[in-house]
Parts: C-alpha cells; structure tokens; sequence
C-alpha cells in the first residue's frame, strides 16, 4: 500500500488533478503546482488542430512512472505541494504552520506530532480562502483568533502558537474554536463561510499561489477573499479542450500509400508548422528517408497541402474550424484515410419495408450511421478559474478569472492526454429537421431558452458550441446524446461515466459557407494504447442499434420527478435546462461538453404544446406495445 499511496493517474492530470487542483491523499491535502514544475521528460503529444485553436507551440502529457519505482515520483511526475500549510494534531490539538524545507525531512511520510507520545498524523485545516481572480492561500487564522478579542494585550498578540479545538456544546461550526495558547484570545468557525467575514479582519487577498517561491512577485488582487472548505466543488473549475485527431483528407494526400506515409508520419505536422523556415529542409529530408521516398515527392505533397488550405474558407471561431472537420469526416467516412488512430466505416440501422412503424418511423429521419473502430483524442488543460466557473471572457467577464498554467509566462506549452477508443456516430435527416425547426412552437420553445442564455455569464462559452444563435437542433440532439448515453450503459457493457459526448448542431454566422450540422458522436476514451472494449461498435450494428433508439426514446418520456420535471420552466444554474434533471437526463460532468446545459427532454419527445421531433416514433412504438398486449 506504501507504494501506491500517492500515485495519480496521468488523465487525473488534466482534471480533477490538473494544475491548481487538490488533492486529498489519505488524511493529506496538496495542490498541483503550475507547468513550470513539470519534469524535463514530459512526452510530447501531437494534435496541430487543437495546437492552432489554443495557439500554442506543443502539447506535453506527465511520463508514467515505471512499476515499482513510486518512490521517485516527485522526480519524474508533476509536482505537488502540501495545501494547506496550517496543520494540526488530532489529539492535542496543537496547530503550526508547515514549511516547505521540512518536506525533505519526510522522507514520503506523513508530517506526525511530535508532543503526543503516539505521534499520530497531523490534519490539515478545513477551511482556505480563494477569490475569482484565481489565487489560493491559507487563512490567517492567527488574526482570526485575535479578531474578536477587546484586550489590548490581545490585540497586540504576534504569537503563531494555536490550538483548534473541539467543543461539545453543539454540533455545528459554532463548536469548533481557534484559540491563541498564550492569550487565550479564541474565536469559533461560525459565520467563516460569509461574504465579508475574511474582509473585515482587515486582511486583503495576498494575490498567491500555493506553489509560488519567495522569489516570484505576488499580483496585485483587489478581489475579496472567500473561505471556503478545501474539499467544496467551487475551489477548482478546469479549462479543458479536446479535439479528435482527423488525418488529413484524401483529397490533399491521394490513394497511394507512399502518400498516406508521409501525412501520417508525426513528423508531417511539425514541416507544415515550419513552412518556409530552414528547418523545413531538414523535415523534409527526414520524412523522405523514413518514407523510402524522394524529397521532390514530400515538396509536391506539401505544397498540395497548403494549396488546398489556402482556398479553404477560414472562421475566426476556432471552435467552428473543429467541428467543421470532425463533421465533415464522419458524414463522408471515405473522404478520409483510414490511419492507425483513425478507423470509420460506414453501416446502416438495417430496416426494411417488413419491420414495426416504429422502426420505419425511426429510420426516416437518421440519414446516416458510422461506426468508429478507433478514435483519438487529445484534452488539453488550458488553465483553471476559482469560486465562479469561467464565463470565457477572461478578467472582464462575470465569472472567475482564467489562470493559466504558467503562472508566470505566457503558456507555450499545454498540459494534455492522449486517448484511444471506438464509438457511434449518428446523423439526423436535414430535410425533416429543418421542417421541423421551422414550426413556431418549437421556434418560440427554444426561444425561451435562448433568452435564459443570453443572461447567463456562461454565454460566450456556451455559445462556443452552439453558435451564434441557439438552434432547437441543439438541444433536440444533445438531449439525444445523453439519453443515447444512458441508455448505451446498459447495452454496451460500458458504465456512463465512461462515455463522452460531441455534438454537431452548431449554428454559423450569416454568409458562412459552412454545410449545416445535425448528427452526434458518443465514444469511450481509454487512457492506454488499446482503448476499447468492442462494445459500442457492436452496438452500432443491426439490429442492435435500432432497438437501443427506440429504447431510449420510450425512457425518456418517464422520470420519478414528473409532472414537476416534465412540466419545468427553468432548471438547473441560470434556468438553462427545462424537461431535464439528474433522475433523466443529467450524466456525470466527464461525459458532457458543456456542463450538463442546454438540455429538454420536450424537444425530443414532444408534449401538447410542443412536437418532439421523434414524437413519431415513440407514438408508433406504444401502439405497437398496446397490440401487443392480449386484453381477456
């Protein structure tokens, strides 16, 4: 047990463990320190889409640690600082205040008292303070205990000797005191958790971070410091992206296979990046070696491949350039090469003119099925924000401020994971959705919806993944995406934490050449090099898929919570969801985009005021049950 003691997973390095994350480790508490701490041999990941979105140089995932060899993981792995630093002794009750030159003298084992003669382990303190701008510190609890006190000797009291002690008079934070052991100055826990409580000691927010040396200048935060617990769920909020690796289409690198060498050579994206500077000569010529071809042959393709970028429109949204390729590489699987972290193919619900309505009914509005034999994706932790989630407008926004990774320098260089896996995608015919959007009550449903986003301080992100406008197609097809996930956990053998989602519903701004997008994606991604299971491909095929259609859609008229949830105005944070709770709709936060928002399980299956889009075939499919049933 000693060896795996302190051990993270490295996709536990992007969240919930990125940088600026705590991590509670057996009774021990640290935090993640910024990407200046990170070991010299990081591996090197590649994704030139998401590098060019996020504007960054490269992409760095933490090196495994070797089995057996858990004892030098501060060396090899990312670092960790103990947070907090305010400790104290489970029985005497003793406090003090940890330095980081003690660390050395652990030797890996947990800080002990060292008054008691047991030696039991010292806990660190429950309560820290952070603030929207980002930073994170340690409560002064000196000048806490000495806030309330009326004695000048007590006022005046320097002392750092405390004791946190326990009282039985109640059970609340009333009963919990922080007392000075040498004027007896003592003040309780109750009202820590108040806006202003850490504001009027008097005390500003030190504008820190946990790992930050001496020798790194503090900002300047005129911020109000917040107490709250180390463990509360407003103390970290991620900023991750993703991206699937798309090769490049077949258009630009020909049939051949000496063509399809050198694109999908790691080498290939680093010449593209190097354009016309001199290293690009010596890119070339490896590329050639490697491939067994001329480098007249790797010229040719390259400038094949700017050629093609050049007449292709460009977007300012880098969200929008994402989607696009994705997009267009599932709802054509023969425009793209086929690659070893790229594998799609074709396939078909299987119905015909002899099955039920329902199935009829279904395979008239799904316009294509591609199964994913083998994906690749790339998440990227681009930074964090504290006590509010980001609205992505940076420091003006509503929401917390972005920290970076580097707390010091601009970033060029991101956290990031490389995953394998397979899954299912699934495009809804334009022609019928299009009709569809185009009845007014759905029109005015979503304008509703629209209307609660437009207020929100999670807009700009938001509106990163739905577009411009808030089409019902978004949140029809997300609302799809999550009962589609439900409902796969308990064909596929996969638990629904293990599957991701990627919607393709956004709108585009007007002028835009883009082809409309109506489909999703659900996959499983694997943190090794195998990354998949079988289950969802299987689940993809006919007859299987069709059925698990009809079987989520029959689910997702139920939920415990109804009428209160079927007949919702405005649910979750910012009224941002309708017909949708965690009782039907809701998944955990690593299956969906973006923060289990945007979600109605009316747009999908239809109530008297609104057409569900598949109210069709939910309709077909309960009088196929009621013939079904034989009434005496």
């Amino acid at each position: 047990m000693k060896d795996i003691r302190r051990k993270v997973r490295r996709s536990q390095t992007i969240a919930p463990f990125g940088v600026g994350g705590i991590l509670d480790l057996r009774g021990e508490s640290f935090v993640a320190a910024d990407s200046r701490s990170w070991a010299r041999n990081a591996e090197r990941v590649e994704s030139p889409r998401l590098a060019r979105k996020l504007r960054v140089a490269e992409f760095r995932s933490a090196p495994v640690i070797p089995s057996g060899k858990a004892a030098y993981a501060s060396q090899i792995g990312p670092l960790y600082v103990r947070f907090p630093k305010w400790l104290f002794c489970p029985q005497c009750r003793d406090t003090q205040l940890w330095r980081l030159d003690r660390e050395r003298d652990l030797r890996g084992k947990q800080p002990t008292c060292l008054r008691c003669a047991t030696k039991p382990k010292l806990a660190p303190m429950r309560f820290i303070q952070v603030c929207r701008a980002g930073h994170m510190a340690d409560i002064d609890w000196r000048r806490w205990a000495h806030s309330r006190s009326e004695e000048p000797a007590q006022r005046q009291c320097q002392v750092h000797k405390l004791r946190f002690i326990a009282t039985p008079e109640s059970s609340g934070l009333e009963a919990l005191l922080v007392v000075c052991a040498v004027c007896r100055a003592e003040r309780s826990l109750a009202g820590i958790s108040q806006k202003n409580s850490l504001k009027q000691m008097g005390r500003p927010c030190p504008g820190t971070h946990p790992w930050q040396s001496e020798a790194d200048e503090a900002d300047i935060c005129e911020e109000t410091p917040r107490a709250v617990q180390r463990g509360a769920s407003n103390v970290y909020f991620p900023l991750t992206h993703s991206a699937l690796d798309i090769p490049a289409p077949t258009s630009v690198i020909g049939d051949d296979e000496s063509s399809r060498s050198v694109v999908n050579s790691p080498i290939w994206p680093m010449l593209v990046e190097a354009g016309e500077s001199p290293i690009a000569d010596s890119y070339k010529r490896v590329l050639a070696d490697q491939c067994q071809v001329s480098v007249d042959f790797v010229d040719t393709l390259l400038r094949h491949h700017s050629a093609e970028s050049a007449t292709q429109s460009s977007s300012t949204d880098p969200d929008d350039d994402l989607s696009i390729a994705e997009w267009e590489a599932f709802s054509v699987p023969g425009s793209v090469a086929n690659s070893s972290t790229f594998s799609v193919r074709g396939t078909r619900l299987g119905v015909d003119d002899h099955d039920p309505a329902s199935m009829r009914e279904l395979a008239a509005r799904i316009s294509s099925v591609v199964v994913a034999d083998r994906v690749r994706e790339v998440r990227a932790l681009e930074g964090f924000s504290r006590y509010e989630p980001s609205s992505g407008e940076g420091e003006e926004g509503e929401g917390g401020r972005v920290v970076s990774v580097n707390t010091q320098a601009r970033a060029q260089w991101l956290p990031a994971i490389e995953t394998y896996g397979e899954g299912i995608f699934i495009a809804v015919d334009e022609e019928r959705l299009s009709d569809w959007e185009r009845l007014p009550s759905v029109r005015d449903w979503t304008q509703r919806i629209d209307r609660n986003l437009d207020a929100s301080f999670k807009a700009d992100r938001l509106r990163g993944k739905s577009g411009p406008i808030l089409l019902p197609r978004f949140v029809m097809l997300h609302t799809l995406a999550h009962q589609f996930i439900r409902q796969l956990s308990y064909d596929s053998g996969y638990n629904a934490a293990s599957l991701r989602e990627r919607v393709y519903a956004r709108s585009h701004a007007a002028g835009s050449e883009h082809p409309p997008q109506a489909g999703v994606f659900i996959y499983t991604a694997a943190g090794d090099t195998e990354g998949t299971l079988g289950g969802l491909v299987r689940q993809g095929r006919p007859p299987n898929l069709v059925e698990t259609l009809i079987r989520l859609l029959e689910s997702a008229q139920w939920c415990s919570q109804d009428p209160l949830c079927a007949d919702s105005t405005g649910r979750s944070l910012a009224n941002l969801n309708r017909a949708a709770c965690h009782a039907c709709t809701l998944l955990p936060e690593t299956c969906c985009e973006i923060d289990n928002s945007l979600l109605d399980r009316t747009l999908l299956i239809g109530d008297g005021e609104v057409p569900g889009f598949f109210r069709g075939v939910l309709h077909a499919a309960l009088e196929e049950s009621a013939e079904a049933v034989d009434l005496p």
